[in-house]
């Protein structure tokens, strides 16, 4: 008794990648039905026939690319059917020959205002497209990733959470320090009865000097969430806001990544961009070379 599998390949844009991948099948109770597929192409659908589907007929699926992350996925076995699978590839962020970033002149209006209001740290000296110019890749690329979240996350007021950055003062490949508006503490604190933001801890957060902390937040995303993370000047009211996105293990247990797990370290900034494309449908508007 047996059946079929159809295996089809995608990336977070939903386009077939120009890539190779060893592809491995073990029915999870008949050790002896397990099948290599070495050097399959990726930019077509592959047909695996006559799988045995006795004994649950259940398969464990793995799909080892060349320059995408690995994808595990169990799939059952129908007898005398052809069962179809379609598997999303995160790319590998070590394996991107190179980014292809917007230009200055295509980013948003707002963005452009912040980076010529900033003096960031490492960057002195330089504003607006020389500033845009010189970030290198991860902090470039975290800092459209962030800012396109904060786009597209508005309160009931009709204005975006960026809307209310006035300038940055540090960027990094997970996060970015700026100074805010104070009111967009507010309208983080009226938005929680609305299920936009949840208050979490920020004790992992650290200050800057003279600055107090004053709460954090985070969207109710369920992969690549954004935290604002607030500290107060007491004596001007000044507020600074830590701004990141998480991608909470997403990168593994939305795409079923084979052996990815939570180091501790910075969330990669190019696995966040991923998240974003594929499951909250916002782009950040690089693309990478791979």
């Amino acid at each position: 008794m047996t059946g079929n599998l159809i295996l089809d390949f995608f990336d977070v844009y939903g386009e077939r990648p120009n890539d190779q991948a060893d592809i491995f099948l073990k029915h999870r109770v008949l050790v002896s039905q397990a099948r290599p597929i070495p050097d399959c192409r990726m930019s077509r659908p592959l047909r695996i026939p006559d799988l045995d589907s006795t004994q649950g007929g259940v398969y464990s699926v793995q799909v080892f690319p060349r320059r995408y992350r690995p994808v595990g996925r169990f799939i059952q076995i129908l007898e005398g059917k052809t069962v179809r699978c379609s598997l999303i590839f995160p790319v590998d962020p070590d394996k991107v020959e190179r980014v292809e970033f917007p230009d200055y002149d295509r980013l948003g209006d707002d963005l452009k205002g912040v980076l010529e209001r900033s003096d960031i740290e490492g960057y002195e000296q330089k504003r607006g497209r020389e500033l845009y110019d010189a970030l290198d890749d991860l902090r470039r690329a975290g800092l459209l990733n962030i800012y396109t979240k904060m786009r597209y996350t508005t309160f009931r007021n009709g204005r975006s959470v960026f809307s209310y950055v006035r300038s940055l003062r540090r960027v990094r490949g997970d996060r970015f320090f700026g100074y805010v508006e104070k009111e967009l503490r507010d309208e983080v604190k009226n938005s929680l009865s609305d299920d936009l933001f949840h208050e979490v801890s920020g004790l992992l957060h650290t200050p800057p000097p003279g600055f107090e902390r004053s709460g954090s937040f985070k969207t109710q995303d369920r992969y690549g969430n954004l935290q604002l993370t607030f500290f107060c000047k007491p004596t001007t009211l000044e507020f600074i806001a830590d701004c990141d996105l998480d991608d909470a293990q997403g990168i593994g247990h939305l795409f079923q990544v084979i052996g990815h797990a939570v180091s501790g370290g910075q969330t990669h900034p190019y696995d966040v961009h991923e998240i974003l494309i594929h499951h909250q449908r916002v782009d950040p508007l690089y693309r990478f070379v791979v």
